[in-house]
Formats: structure tokens, sequence, C-alpha cells
């Protein structure tokens, strides 16, 4: 039998292994220089596994927070969002304020409408029993007779006329001219930039009044910020010399909307017709020197109190830019509120962290804009149980904003009796304190008797318009979040 001769090279053919196979003529110093080598890039590739490690641990630490904020149409949503920005991301907040001047300045024009609109078909109890403001001599016609417009409102309606040009220029600004139905998503009518809505004149009051109830509505996103003024340079002075012809024009008829807002008979009108100007959003009328100035800025407040719809579900994420969480990426989600949105909620419960619910108690007294025949604070009874019961939210926290309680007080200070709305109220003292309280424990016992699961009552009693009290609220909100929800992840 022939035997084979032995080979010395190995049967492994790899070329990977033969190259990092140690030489077969290696000597003892060149051994000792290799394994050294080989020790230093195994300790820089475990510093690297390290790094890796403590990247990835970091990521999970700053894990992502997801806030949905539900609540009816106009039960501050929008604001409860804004003021999460100027808190928590204030550089950019303070950066975009010039951004709704356009917005401010049609808020202020859509007041004015408003009143206008109301004086297009006045009634001679609009004004007063006597003859004082009518040329029809027999004053002793009923109430309801209608009237002539009085010299003086009649005068300041044509002064005011420049507004309609304004409104067209406003909303050409905020919306692309593809969107068309951004301003006809409400009551029906005419498109205003086409110009096919009269405003004034009491021969065509009802083309008026279909116009009031119109709004203007935008896509979410940043893309009508762009639109308005284009982003500025500077947070500090960029804006304060920037004119433009809406500004001017405003400018220009200051006086006569000052009048016009100020005017008796306007304010008995608005009254009887229980149009509630100061209880809206987007409300400046008592700042309307300021705000029409040629050098005007917005201010904190004066963004937190505009008011502009958006179509459909917003999500908005920014990172933390102050507080122990700075870095913390936040996505806090507004959904539309009107009836027809809500079935858009429901794939926004999955995966979040918690909920905002925002009930405006203020509206006790008024009926939703879609359906006349609903109560709004009825309608938020029955919202509020809807979510408490979801089963999809069992273990989610919910947080309960009774919104608008600077309204509220009004309100009640005014004389009107919550007992007349709500029968279970009874004879309570109609005060503020004690309107709250009754609020806050009928809502608590809903989310106690309709939660699938016991879990903890967050309520507060809120006006999210207020700078001074809503920053300690939000921040309490905020740490709940991350307590209960990112206690794993070491967040705290």
């Amino acid at each position: 039998m022939t035997l084979m001769p032995v080979s010395r090279e190995p049967t492994d053919r790899d070329p990977l292994s033969a190259a990092l196979r140690p030489p077969i003529d290696e000597t003892e110093e060149e051994k000792a220089h290799r394994l050294a080598d080989e020790e230093a890039a195994k300790r820089v590739s475990l510093a690297i596994d390290e790094a890796i490690r403590l990247e990835d641990k970091q990521r999970k630490k700053r894990k992502l927070v997801r806030l949905l904020l539900l609540g009816q149409s106009e039960s501050g949503k929008s604001t409860t969002l804004r003021q999460f920005q100027r808190l928590y991301t204030p550089n950019a907040f303070r950066e975009e304020r010039i951004l709704w001047r356009a917005v401010i300045q049609l808020n202020v024009v859509r007041s004015v409408h408003t009143m206008l609109d109301a004086l297009s078909d006045i009634r001679r109890g609009d004004v007063y029993p006597s003859s004082t403001y009518t040329s029809d001599p027999d004053s002793d016609s009923e109430s309801e007779h209608q009237v002539s417009l009085p010299y003086h409102l009649d005068e300041l309606r044509r002064h005011l006329y420049p507004l309609r040009h304004v409104e067209s220029l406003l909303i050409a600004k905020l919306v692309p001219p593809n969107e068309h139905e951004a301003t006809t998503l409400g009551v029906g009518g005419s498109n205003s930039v086409n110009g096919n809505v009269s405003y004034y004149g009491s021969h065509h009051s009802q083309s008026s009044r279909v116009f009031h109830h119109q709004e203007v509505f935008v896509r979410p996103g940043a893309s009508w910020k762009l639109r308005s003024t284009g982003r500025p340079q500077s947070a500090g002075t960029t804006g304060q010399e920037t004119v433009d012809e809406s500004q001017t024009v405003l400018h220009h008829c200051c006086s006569d909307m000052v009048a016009l807002w100020h005017d008796p008979v306007v304010r008995q009108i608005l009254r009887r017709r229980k149009i509630r100007l100061e209880e809206s959003p987007g409300f400046y009328l008592n700042d309307l020197e300021r705000v029409t100035s040629l050098s005007y800025f917005p201010s904190d407040d004066d963004v937190l109190k505009a008011r502009l719809k958006t179509v459909g579900v917003s999500e908005y994420s920014f990172h933390m830019e102050a507080g122990s969480e700075t870095g913390t990426e936040w996505r806090i989600i507004d959904v539309g509120g009107s009836r027809s949105q809500r079935p858009t909620w429901v794939p926004f419960f999955d995966d979040v962290n918690a909920i905002i619910f925002l009930a405006p108690i203020s509206a006790f007294d008024q009926t939703l804009v879609e359906d006349r025949s609903i109560n709004r604070l009825e309608d938020s009874v029955l919202l509020w149980k809807e979510v408490c019961s979801n089963k999809l939210l069992a273990k989610v926290d919910l947080v309960l904003f009774l919104n608008k309680c600077d309204i509220l007080a009004s309100k009640l200070k005014s004389g009107i009796r919550l007992a007349k709305y709500v029968r279970s109220f009874a004879d309570r003292p109609n005060e503020p304190e004690t309107v709250e309280k009754y609020f806050r424990s009928k809502f608590s016992a809903i989310h106690r008797e309709h939660s699938p699961i016991p879990r903890k009552f967050y309520g507060f009693c809120t006006s999210v318009t207020d700078t001074t009290t809503i920053g300690g609220i939000i921040a309490s909100v905020k740490d709940m979040v991350i307590r209960e929800h990112l206690r794993a992840s070491k967040l705290l």
C-alpha cells in the first residue's frame, strides 16, 4: 500500500481564514507583536459595541411620547397644542409668531363682518322702544317691525367696505388657489375669494347670514405659514417694519372698527341675537389699536387666541428644548372635533401614551354648529363617556381639561343661571367655584363608572389661553405621562 505524502497546507481553503492565519514560520517576537495587535483591535471592537449599546439604551430612554388631544370643535385643542409648543419649544414658537399675523388679521375682519351681518336686518326691538333710531314715525309698531339702519351705523358700514378686499387677500395668503373647499366647508354659500358674497346692504341679508357661518379651513402642516409671510430670519424684530396691504387697510379702518364695537346699538343687537364675540376664539376687538398698528408684532397671547381650523388630523412632532427631558421627542396629535370627523379618531388610539380630553364647560347654553338641536355640554358629556368606555383605551390614562373656566365665570357673573340649562344643578349657588366642583364630580363619576378597568382620574379646571395658570397644569400632565408610561425606560 502506497502512502500519500502529508501536505503541510491546511485543508481550509477559505480565503478569509487563510488571510488571518498566522504565518507558519512566525517567530516568537513576531507572535508577541501579533497578539498585542489583536488585543488592541479587540479592545477597539468592544468599545464600539459598548458605544452602540449605550446609544441604543439612550434611544430607549428617549422613547417617543404620543399624546392625543380629543374634544368637540372649538374646545381648545389647538390652543393646548400651542401651549405645549410655547413651553417646551420656545425658540421655534417665538420664530413663528410673525407668521400668525395674517390669521389674526383675518380673525379681526371676521369679527367685524359678524357685527355688520347683524346690522343687515334690524328690528325695532333690537334698538329701543322709542323711534330714536328709526325713520318709522309709528312708535307703537310691534318690536319685530323692520326699521332702517341708523345713519351713523350706515356711515360706519360704508367706511368699513374695504375690509371685503382685505379678507380676500388674507384667504389667498392662507389657502392655495386649488383649495376651493377650504373656504366652503361651512354652511354652504359662495366662495368669498371669488367675490360672490355680498356682505353689506339690507337687500342682501340672506347672503350675509350664509357667509357668517362659513369658516376658513387649511390643511394640516406648515404650508399655510410659508404662504402667509415666509419664515422670518430673526425672531427679535422681523415683521415690525414689514407692513403689508392688509395691515395698512386695517390701520386705516381702526377708528371705525372701534366705534362699531363700542356702539350701544350694536351691543344691544348682539345681545338680542345672542352673539357673544368675546367668548369666541380669535377675539381681538378689545385690542384693535394695538393689533392694527403698522408696527404690530403678535405676542404669545395673541398667537394662543388665534382661530384657524384645519381639515383632518394634524400630527405635530417636536423635541423638548427646555426642561429635564430636553431632546425627548413628543408627538401630539390634534384631531378634528366636529361630528363628521370623529370616526377618524379610532386609528390613533393605538400606542398612545395619554389622552387630553377638553370639555368646554362654558358652552352649557350653546348648541353645536353642525347640529343646532344638540347642546354642546351634553355633547361633551356623551363624548367623554364614549372615550372612557372604549376598550382600546382601557390602559390609557385620560386627562380631563374642564376648559374655558374664565368664560364660564363671566357668564355666571352676567346673571346667566346654570340651573336653567342643567336641571340637576338645582338650587346650588350660581358661582364659579360651585359650578366647577359640580362639573368635576359629574365627569369623575362617568370616568369611574365607565372605565373598563379602574384607573386614576386626572381632572383640571382650565383656561388654556391663560399663560399664567396653564403652564403649571401642562407641566403636571407632562410629568404624569412620563411617570406612568415611561418608567420602564428610566426617563425620569
